[in-house]
């Protein structure tokens, strides 16, 4: 990862602002004459009210989030060359920019002390990249060598989905991923399911799903983002202390072990769900072994096919059931 460097930021999180900064705030909107890049494409921007369903879409596609300060022009170059950097990728990564001076919050969430700070976001989890404003060999070697380790490690955890395009931003890269945006929109008949999860429905999404998947019983892509809508149905906002304490309390609970497996699915600690419940029925629960085969060829459909983890634990489970 890029060194952290310390930062002058331009907002404190008590919303002291600083003279320096005064000299680099711009009162143009972004995307106008003198203003920072507006989003487009693969770039977004979350407030408080998108926050938690930018995080939910995060168990679909990998995110990297710039905590930034909009009318601050120090921050422009960063913001431009990550949204050119992202837009190129055509939807393996999404760019989301948070502006901490208006969604504080957000900061004080990720523990962030001002502008700039970069994070991954990967099945909901947040993994630091950077606090302050990168050199230029920096911000190179985070796009040229960090973000594709994220999408790397986003493909092994399961989190293969495309980023929505989102029309063309003020990039010069638009061009490029307008191209290929024809490849990367969602299908039409998968419209309404992807519509309804990005709302937070993600009961309406996977029944909207089994829908497709009743008029193509083979559609791979239907069947991935069901397992995932049902997952965060059942588990999305569940609170993770209770639910593994509770199945630490309760070794013997299938309900109590598959609901940690969904926690961890939602982690993208795929291995360990796959364990957790195979070893549950090889500890002396094979007369539960129906809804943990249920559960399993549910998390199954999310992996890709070629993943080892994924061929071990369908021989173990084969092994299991007989």
């Amino acid at each position: 990862m890029a060194e952290q460097r310390p930062f002058n930021p331009g907002v404190s999180l008590a919303g002291a602002v600083d003279l320096e900064a005064l000299k680099h705030q711009v009162k143009a909107e972004p995307g106008q004459a003198g203003g920072a890049p507006a989003a487009g494409g693969y770039v977004i921007d979350t407030t408080e009210g998108t926050f938690q369903a930018m995080v939910q879409t995060s168990t679909t596609f990998p995110i990297l989030l710039l905590l930034w300060v909009s009318t601050d022009d120090r921050l422009f170059d960063m913001a431009r060359k990550l949204g050119d950097a992202v837009n190129q990728l055509n939807g393996q990564i999404q760019l989301s920019r948070i502006d901490i001076a208006s969604n504080p919050s957000i900061a004080q969430a990720f523990q962030v002390q001002g502008a700039p700070a970069l994070f991954a976001l990967i099945g909901g989890r947040p993994m630091p990249i950077l606090q302050g404003l990168p050199s230029d060999e920096e911000l190179q070697q985070i796009i040229e060598v960090v973000v594709p380790k994220l999408i790397a490690a986003a493909q092994q955890a399961g989190v293969t989905g495309s980023a929505p395009y989102s029309g063309d931003p003020d990039s010069d890269a638009a061009a490029s991923a307008s191209a290929a945006s024809d490849q990367d929109q969602v299908p039409p008949e998968h419209q309404e399911a992807y519509l309804l999860a990005q709302q937070g429905d993600y009961a309406g999404a996977a029944a909207a799903y089994e829908k497709v998947l009743e008029s193509d019983p083979n559609d791979a892509r239907a069947a991935r983002e069901r397992a995932k809508a049902l997952l965060l149905a059942r588990s999305g906002s569940a609170n993770v202390r209770e639910v593994r304490a509770r199945a630490a309390d309760n070794p013997n609970d299938v309900d109590a072990q598959l609901a940690v497996a969904d926690i961890d699915m939602i982690g993208g600690q795929i291995q360990d769900a796959f364990d957790r419940l195979l070893d549950f029925v090889a500890a002396g629960h094979k007369a539960d072994i129906e809804p943990v085969r249920q559960r399993l060829l549910e998390y199954f459909t999310i992996p890709e096919p070629t993943d080892e983890r994924l061929k071990r634990a369908r021989r173990r489970l084969a092994t299991l059931m007989y």
